[in-house]
């Protein structure tokens, strides 16, 4: 069946899952007064997950990856995970997660079958982490990440959002832990959304400039694979880990973009920063609905512009990244 593209030519292997829109951290940037709105009791069932899956592993989806609000809080998790993994096309299961109690269920999401793991760690000081999260869990986190590897994963990414004034001052400290440890940290630019404004104005940091003295100090930059994020990612020979850097700010960065969202409500979100998604639930309600359903996700891939218009302080109807997991 032909691969999913849209009218500027771009393919997309990746699908991004949220399972939820509840998270439990309070992170600054995100939901500093918690996640008093969410549905999580309203979310994709497991059969309306499998029924979606199927149809986008149909036409070229290769790459799934869970994420929420925060998705280890579905009880059913490795239920969800274990359905997707005998889903025939689907070649890579990753999740992304803020860490919580990672050091105690990590090894049930690797058996359930998860392939890679993005964890959120925006500080690796105790306080600042503390700060920033609004819990003092870096230690579990950390240990959680231990705990993955013991079990046999090769590598895992670490999600820091850079930000001024907070934790901008870290580098060396993540260039020291990676040194010898085989964990790519990803830097990302702190991104406005609707409730965010203030805190974006104060303490948004560019990644140019951590890009600036990675290539100073001898970093180079990585061929991107196919089914990649977005990260610009960089390698140095004396270092064990690397160092990733996401950018949304940066000239023509939605180019080469590869992946499509769909919310823990069903609904189809063409961009991160879409003003509303399309519902695609009504069309998961049977196995019987597949070929309206990829009619309907054909169709909607007509309406995806060529870029977001984030520089232009438009973010659409994204109020925080915990509505659609980032």
């Amino acid at each position: 069946m032909q691969p999913l593209q849209d009218l500027q030519g771009r393919k997309f292997p990746y699908l991004r899952l949220s399972v939820t829109d509840l998270c439990n951290f309070r992170c600054n940037y995100c939901l500093p007064d918690g996640c008093l709105d969410h549905h999580h009791s309203e979310a994709l069932t497991i059969d309306e997950v499998r029924r979606l899956v199927t149809a986008f592993a149909s036409v070229g989806v290769e790459k799934i990856r869970l994420t929420g609000g925060e998705p280890t809080l579905r009880q059913d998790f490795s239920d969800i995970v274990r359905t997707i993994k005998q889903i025939p096309g689907i070649k890579k299961l990753a999740m992304t997660t803020n860490g919580y109690k990672m050091d105690q269920r990590v090894t049930d999401w690797l058996d359930a079958g998860i392939d890679a793991i993005n964890v959120s760690v925006d500080s690796l000081d105790p306080r600042a982490f503390e700060l920033i999260t609004g819990h003092n869990r870096l230690r579990e986190i950390l240990s959680g990440i231990q705990n993955a590897f013991d079990h046999g994963l090769p590598s895992i990414k670490v999600n820091a959002v850079a930000m001024k004034g907070i934790n901008d001052d870290e580098l060396d400290a993540f260039l020291d832990w990676i040194r010898d440890y085989p964990v790519s940290v990803r830097f990302m630019e702190l991104m406005q959304t609707g409730n965010n404004l203030e805190f974006f104005q104060k303490h948004h940091f560019s990644g140019k400039k951590i890009q600036e003295l990675l290539l100073e100090r001898g970093w180079v930059r990585k061929v991107r694979l196919y089914d990649a994020g977005p990260a610009q990612e960089y390698c140095h020979s004396n270092y064990e880990g690397t160092i990733g850097l996401i950018m949304p700010y940066s000239k023509d960065f939605c180019n080469d973009c590869n992946r499509l969202r769909i919310t823990s409500l069903g609904q189809l979100q063409l961009c991160l920063f879409a003003e509303s998604g399309i519902d695609l639930r009504d069309l998961l309600q049977s196995d019987g609905q597949q070929e309206e359903l990829l009619a309907r996700i054909r169709d909607s891939l007509r309406l995806k512009e060529d870029g977001h218009f984030l520089d232009q302080g438009w973010t659409g109807g994204t109020q925080s990244i915990s509505q659609v997991g980032g």
